[in-house]
């Protein structure tokens, strides 16, 4: 399925909210003692309807340890996901991420994130990007 064949939630609500929220905490996720990613450039995803969501940008996240699954499935508001797994686990997905989201949240393209009920997400201290109004 490709992006153009699936279509966007936002023609129907338009009021539906899903914020990306830039932040300079780092953040690392870990699963038995292996980190899967760590980075100070994460994205905080609050959607309506849903839980807060950490995103990883992809280079921060350790991919020699996932493999891919074959499962694709598709939200409304942010497209197709795609998925993978750690090979040892016995969970069938762990990760997740739109590689050519919607354009409402196109910055969200490539950032991965892992399933919160799994996988500890930690969120340490801000970086003060000097900035301040």
């Amino acid at each position: 399925m490709s992006k153009e064949t699936v279509p966007s939630g936002y023609l129907h609500r338009p009021d539906y909210r899903v914020e990306l929220l830039a932040r300079t905490n780092t953040m690392t996720a870990t699963l038995g003692g292996r980190q899967l990613a760590v980075s100070d450039e994460c994205l905080l995803v609050d959607e309506q309807d849903h839980g807060l969501v950490v995103y990883f940008p992809p280079q921060a996240v350790n991919s020699g340890l996932l493999e891919t699954v074959e499962l694709h499935t598709v939200c409304p508001f942010k497209g197709e996901a795609s998925y993978w797994t750690l090979p040892d686990s016995d969970r069938p997905w762990i990760a997740w991420c739109y590689p050519q989201p919607h354009s409402q949240v196109s910055r969200l393209a490539g950032y991965i994130a892992f399933d919160q009920s799994v996988v500890q997400v930690t969120i340490g201290a801000g970086r003060y990007t000097g900035v301040r109004s």
